[in-house]
């Protein structure tokens, strides 16, 4: 967490909040589709602008007559977001004009007496003062036209929130640049924004009892233990034949793209379906092929009946070869039974996937098990030279052999399985590399 100045964007929704949110924060974080109500949950990036930094906050849109959970708590957060805001870039559509839910919007601004920026949003074409008379009646001095897509105005938007920033007091503390990042993936409806709410102690995501209340992969900075990590919750990952419309496969992209770029994957499953589903294993295989650290949680404990345990126990059973290899742990979001033990489970993780051994080490321990049990391939015993370690995050091994040619999944299986029974390496993928000595090496 950090105390940076916040600059929140509000309007109503598909006036292009999520557009221009990627466009100041050079990132394409926020889902920005032609369909209304893509942002739920609200995005966090800071941004830096000519040696002023910020949080730029894009917020879920705003919609007036709908008085659904979903609407109504977008409707709060927003409203607890403008009260913490510094700068509050008030977005409208410039080719529609000024709507009613916009002048109620206005008249709450003015009340809570915040810096505004009026923002008319989709004017692609150069435009005259004239163009920006009409919203001249919402009251606001600063009003600056731009396109959120093309990028036109954006840069003098920039100029003038820095500009108000500098203005207001306040006071900076450094912000701890993240060390690893922790990403929460799994189904839809399974927990991942409970876990994230409870983890961050802060309304970042919605949760309610309908499949897909996440839709943009969130992002929140958490202390443990002198400590700094990234913690993601990601829209739930749905079969391809469940992906029904452009959103929910932009959803899971944007899932499967912060597994990409994360060190520590928590897969989260409900304990109350009783098995592992393809899509789950799908996911878990994916993760550790991608090199990164993955651990198991258990979710909804407290709803299991004894039949519905022994049938999760009896289903994992079947991929012990792989199971075994994870941390695990049963938790429920709703009793918080367990949710103490996830960061230290983290923590203890990520120091493992930056676990180093020596050269001298790793290649004793190889010629003292080969010694023991040698490896033959088509009549000709193999050898290790020398074992290096290459990387961390993941454990990246290079072994120098006599016959690299021969190594297939047995032998890097042979390889990998020595490494486990020696060290404490659970959870963590293990990167196998081979190579032809150089005269050195014999």
């Amino acid at each position: 967490m950090n105390n940076l100045p916040k600059v929140v964007i509000v309007g109503r929704t598909n006036v292009g909040k999520s557009s221009l949110f990627n466009r100041m924060s050079k990132t394409t974080k926020s889902i920005a589709l032609d369909e209304t109500g893509v942002t739920r949950d609200y995005l966090k990036d800071a941004v830096t602008y000519k040696d002023v930094s910020f949080d730029l906050i894009d917020t879920g849109g705003l919609v007036s007559g709908i008085e659904d959970y979903i609407a109504l708590n977008i409707r709060e957060q927003v409203l607890n977001l403008i009260q913490k805001a510094q700068v509050v870039l008030f977005l409208v559509d410039g080719t529609v004009g000024i709507l009613p839910e916009e002048q109620k919007l206005a008249r709450m601004l003015h009340k809570l007496k915040k810096s505004v920026i009026l923002v008319v949003n989709k004017i692609d074409v150069k435009i005259t003062q004239e163009n920006l008379y009409e919203f001249d009646r919402l009251g606001f001095a600063d009003i600056i036209a731009v396109s959120a897509t093309h990028g036109t105005g954006v840069n003098e938007l920039l100029i003038k929130a820095t500009e108000i920033l500098k203005k207001q007091p306040y006071e900076f503390v450094a912000v701890s640049k993240p060390e690893y990042k922790v990403v929460l993936l799994g189904k839809p409806n399974v927990g991942k924004s409970s876990l994230m709410n409870i983890l961050t102690t802060e309304e970042r995501s919605f949760v309610a009892d309908v499949a897909g209340t996440t839709r943009e992969s969130i992002s929140e900075s958490i202390k443990f233990e002198q400590s700094t990590l990234e913690l993601t919750d990601t829209a739930g990952v749905r079969r391809k034949k469940t992906v029904k419309s452009d959103i929910e496969s932009l959803m899971v992209k944007s899932s499967l793209a912060s597994v990409r770029t994360a060190d520590i994957i928590l897969l989260m499953i409900d304990t109350q379906e009783g098995h592992l589903s393809d899509q789950e294993l799908k996911l878990a295989f994916y993760v550790f092929e991608q090199g990164k650290a993955l651990i198991l949680l258990f979710n909804k404990s407290d709803i299991v009946d004894e039949y519905e345990k022994s049938r999760l126990e009896t289903e994992l059973e079947k991929y012990l070869f792989f199971v075994k290899q994870l941390e695990s742990l049963t938790i429920s979001c709703k009793t918080k039974k367990n949710i103490h033990k996830v960061l230290p489970l983290v923590k203890k993780v990520w120091e493992r996937y930056n676990l180093k051994i020596t050269t001298d080490e790793l290649t004793e321990l190889f010629k003292r098990m080969l010694s023991r049990k040698p490896l033959f391939k088509q009549e000709h015993r193999l050898e290790v030279y020398k074992a290096e370690q290459v990387g961390v995050a993941p454990m990246s091994i290079k072994l120098t052999v006599n016959f690299p040619q021969f190594f297939d999944e047995r032998e890097f299986a042979f390889f990998e399985n020595i490494l486990r029974k020696n060290y404490d390496l659970k959870s963590v993928p293990i990167l196998i590399s081979v190579a032809k000595p150089k005269k050195k090496d014999k």
